[in-house]
């Protein structure tokens, strides 16, 4: 007998960056020396006083179930930085910490969204947000960007993908995986459609400490005073203390979806890590300078990909104003052969530089863009050197 696989699990297709890194990985292990610029996770080891934390909270005895929603004290520090850096409110009850934001996404779908409900999704977009609100049971209404507007959703075309079952707009700022970022100015033109369209937002702010050129973030709740009812703010550890595999995301929204949130994942998964959790109010609550000091770095390789980009007759990429990626039209390198493979779109592209030169990227495909290609700069200046040298030779 076999068993069969139901069909919302057969729609769901993987991860395309996991599956990069895993083909790097799969070279790497055969002996060959791969320049991974595929995957999304800090170069940098957890900042040595957030793993104190952890430790000490083990030797303290915390290593039982928590709260499912998350740890109270971490909840008030969460609450506490938002207050500090943004002047907003939230109760530790519209806080719920999860397993990652990648799952605090999740919980926001389920609990908000209905079959036949539509979610506007702007393209370029992260891969797990469509195959998400896929799996809630609605539509991701998908929304192409322009590279000549620096992929930025314009009002326009917010209020053009509306119809009668839009109930949601996805807002990644900054961007993964073209690192723009929004102005206030242009947060408050897409809200007043927001609000004119009675939508709500789900804000992914995660990569909101990482911006460049002394620029402010901007969060989305902040720009009116009737958004925050309206917004569930997506954040978490992962991107600003290098602490990936911590599995530490949280959201903040109205008492009444974090309510609900908190008994959906009581029953999905119970608490996040204890151990973790301890670790993460040492993050949020010590020296914040390991912050500025990642920080420093990534905008000089951020600086570095943009000349190197540059420098590439025919590769282009928009502005990188936050997070640690570049998004490189390759347009003009589709449809030729490479050592004989010819090479018709993102995906072959990608794989062809992984198999030639050993350099991992990620298909623009994945992202909902065909003809572009995401490099990850979370790697060290010597990577990346030797990677966009290997590009450069690769595409002439």
């Amino acid at each position: 007998m076999s068993i069969d696989v139901s069909k919302i699990v057969q729609g769901v297709e993987p991860s395309a960056t996991l599956a990069m890194s895993a083909k790097a990985k799969e070279l790497k292990a055969q002996g060959e020396t791969v320049y991974n610029l595929s995957v999304g996770e800090p170069d940098f080891n957890t900042p040595s006083h957030i793993c104190d934390a952890a430790v000490a909270a083990m030797r303290a005895g915390h290593t039982r179930y928590t709260v499912a929603s998350g740890l109270p004290e971490l909840k008030t520090a969460i609450c506490d930085d938002y207050k500090t850096r943004f002047g907003l409110t939230y109760a530790t009850t519209q806080c719920v910490v999860s397993n990652g934001a990648k799952h605090a996404l999740h919980n926001a779908f389920f609990a908000t969204l209905n079959p036949g409900d539509e979610a506007i999704l702007p393209a370029p977009y992260w891969v797990s947000y469509a195959e998400l609100i896929k799996l809630s049971g609605a539509k991701p209404v998908i929304v192409e960007t322009s590279e000549v507007d620096g992929f930025k959703l314009t009002p326009e075309q917010l209020r053009n993908a509306c119809t009668p079952r839009t109930r949601m707009l996805l807002l990644c700022n900054p961007s993964n995986p073209t690192g723009s970022c929004y102005t206030r100015e242009e947060l408050l033109a897409l809200a007043e459609v927001v609000v004119e369209k009675n939508l709500f937002v789900v804000a992914d702010e995660i990569y909101e400490r990482l911006v460049y050129d002394a620029q402010p973030f901007v969060s989305f709740p902040t720009i009116r005073e009737d958004l925050q009812d309206r917004t569930i703010v997506i954040n978490g550890v992962s991107k600003t203390y290098a602490m990936t595999g911590w599995r530490i995301g949280w959201m903040l929204a109205p008492e009444n979806v974090a309510k609900k949130v908190a008994s959906l994942q009581s029953q999905e998964t119970s608490n996040p890590c204890s151990l973790s959790q301890y670790a993460a109010i040492a993050a949020l609550k010590g020296d914040q300078s390991c912050v500025d000091v990642m920080k420093v770095e990534f905008e000089k390789r951020r600086d570095y990909v943009a000349q190197r980009i540059a420098a590439i007759p025919g590769l282009s990429a928009p502005k990188m104003g936050g997070a640690f990626y570049a998004f490189m039209n390759i347009q003009a390198f589709l449809g030729r052969e490479y050592n004989g493979v010819r090479v018709e779109n993102s995906k072959d592209w990608c794989l062809e530089l992984l198999q030639q030169q050993k350099v991992a990227t990620v298909m623009g495909s994945a992202f909902g863009a065909e003809g572009y290609a995401r490099v990850s700069f979370a790697a060290s200046m010597e990577t990346l050197k030797t990677a966009f040298d290997r590009i450069e030779e690769f595409v002439k």
